[in-house]
């Protein structure tokens, strides 16, 4: 097999993307405004139910994005973004927002499609998008700077096989994240119909009285759970524990399925255990919360909390996950702080509806019944994963021959 070195301006053009409009933004609609929040850190395409928006506006022709186009994330929304590069899976349901670039021509000689979508994911094309790029608090790259990051590339038959190697890996762990984004939805929806909407089973014959339906008791949070603050040093934990900053947790999820480890740590973090619930105390209005399914560390800018009783591990989780309130009651801002945190003692006051018993463990079954296929999901994604990034640089290398 022969690979030649060149630059990625020789085979490729890259377009910006439309600068859509908010005031024609809305939560539902038929076409999705993607974001680099629609990209996977490591590459690859994702959908944020509850959380994408959608557009009902003017735009000129050419914006729509067709089924199999390659996109870059042009702005480090977050942490690892800077350079993502997806393939969309359906086309005339998504568009191109600005903060994105559509390689829109492709030199067929010199690069196969799938393959290059590889290419935008490996540490050495990540790494020289990252080093030119320009910003402080977000830093952005341009196509010109994307067109001088070199790359070496065999043949376009040698670059077909490697992409046909890795593609399964990408559609598992895509159907994987449809399903969890699904049952994560599905979760929400129960929650909101019984606890918010007030239709649980049985409310044809239960009469309401005050905001709480008879039967019910109406408690604080902290009736419910607890905080658990177990401080603990890096050099008291093995490299591998697994870590949970901020930056690991989604917004407004009811799952933790990302986490990095304790290697990357140097100050004292808080001890969890699988099934405590993390709440991030900075800027509590972008809800970030879920579930762990490891033990672990988290960042001290998050709140661990421990239901009190098992049987109240479901309400509580949809109470902090899914309740807007929740998030409003709970910050304020310190004095000389320049943006809201997340104070435990404002949250416990949160008054949260109680089900009777029967009500609350049909509801705790239902839920619980979700967490388990989330967490069994997340480790089949993390083998997968490990699976893929095993091979894809020895692949892209070189080291391994198709």
């Amino acid at each position: 097999m022969t690979w030649r070195q060149l630059q990625l301006g020789q085979g490729i053009h890259i377009k910006h993307g439309f600068a859509f409009k908010s005031k024609y933004f809305s939560d539902t609609g038929e076409r999705v405004v993607l974001t680099p929040g629609n990209f996977e850190e490591e590459g690859g395409f994702r959908l944020r139910p509850g959380k994408d928006r959608f557009y009902d506006g003017p735009m000129p022709n050419g914006f729509v994005l067709d089924e199999g186009d390659l996109i870059v994330a042009m702005t480090e929304q977050g942490p690892g973004l800077l350079g993502s590069s997806a393939l969309i899976p359906e086309g005339g349901e998504y568009l191109h927002n600005q903060r994105l670039g559509l390689v829109d021509e492709i030199d067929d000689e010199l690069f196969d499609k799938t393959f290059l979508y590889y290419l935008f994911n490996t540490r050495p094309v990540r790494g020289q998008i990252s080093g030119s790029a320009s910003g402080v608090k977000v830093r952005h790259t341009a196509p010109e700077r994307i067109y001088r990051v070199t790359v070496s590339v065999p043949d376009k038959r040698s670059q077909q096989r490697i992409a046909e190697v890795l593609r399964p890996y990408d559609r598992l762990m895509e159907n994987n994240r449809r399903r969890m984004a699904l049952l994560e939805e599905a979760a929400r929806q129960l929650y909101r119909e019984w606890f918010v909407h007030l239709r649980f089973p049985g409310h044809e014959h239960t009469r309401i009285t005050g905001g709480v339906p008879q039967g019910w008791a109406r408690k604080s949070l902290g009736d419910l759970c607890e905080q658990v603050r177990e401080s603990v040093k890096p050099d008291a934990l093995e490299k591998d524990t697994p870590y949970i900053g901020l930056e690991h947790m989604p917004r407004r999820s009811i799952s933790l399925s990302e986490w990095g480890h304790a290697a990357q740590v140097t100050s004292s973090k808080h001890r969890f255990r699988e099934g405590a619930i993390l709440f991030g105390k900075i800027r509590p209005y972008f809800h970030k919360v879920g579930v762990a399914f490891v033990n672990g560390i988290c960042s001290s800018d998050a709140i661990v909390i421990r239901p009190l009783n098992p049987s109240l591990f479901a309400l509580v989780l949809m109470t902090v996950s899914s309740d807007p309130f929740v998030a409003t009651t709970a910050q304020t801002m310190r004095e000389g702080s320049k943006m809201p945190r997340a104070d435990w003692k404002q949250m416990q006051e949160y008054r949260v509806p109680l089900p009777p018993k029967g009500l609350l463990s049909s509801f705790d079954g239902q839920i619980c019944s979700v967490i388990d296929q989330l967490k069994t999901l997340t480790f089949a994604d993390h083998k997968l994963r490990a699976a893929r990034d095993l091979l894809l640089p020895r692949l892209m290398s070189g080291e391994v021959a198709v």
